[in-house]
């Protein structure tokens, strides 16, 4: 495992320096799930919320929380985001809702946390939302799924 990069040589957190670091063309891919009540995924698909469109208002939530990351996670840099894409995919097999989160940047620093807060936003907002209808919901595999430039190049997750 390389070497963590939040610490300095005496253990004190820190955040890391990228001034030195070429700039370029940096995206993310980050996903998870949220698992329901058969009835609450039906309800969320025909639009039927008292809180009106669920996934788009957790569209947006998630765009705003990619912007946000810097403020939540407290050694993240702050990051001018050239594009966040998000899609939802329903998965009726599962009562399952699929969150996928792209951000991009041309920078010094990569985006996967802009990806996978926007992913957790997304998904919160779902549960914020229909709650009401079922505490139960379960969030899970929230994941990088794939990573692209940078020094470190292209990684992506293996299945």
């Amino acid at each position: 495992m390389s070497k963590l990069t939040h610490f300095d040589a005496s253990g004190q957190a820190h955040m890391v320096d990228v001034g030195d670091k070429a700039e370029t063309r940096r995206i993310a891919i980050a996903g998870g799930s949220i698992r329901m009540q058969p009835e609450t995924l039906a309800t969320i698909e025909s639009g039927d919320t008292k809180k009106g469109d669920v996934l788009g208002i957790a569209r947006i939530a998630a765009i705003q929380g990619s912007k946000r990351t810097a403020e939540l996670i407290p050694l993240c840099h702050p990051i001018p985001l050239t594009k966040v894409g998000v899609v939802f995919t329903i998965d009726r097999a599962l009562n399952s809702i699929h969150c996928q989160v792209t951000t991009e940047t041309v920078g010094r620093t990569g985006v996967e946390m802009e990806a996978l807060a926007a992913t957790s936003i997304a998904l919160l907002t779902i549960y914020d939302m229909c709650k009401a209808m079922d505490r139960g919901m379960i969030i899970s595999d929230i994941r990088l799924l794939e990573k692209q430039g940078g020094k470190s190049g292209h990684w992506q997750a293996i299945d």
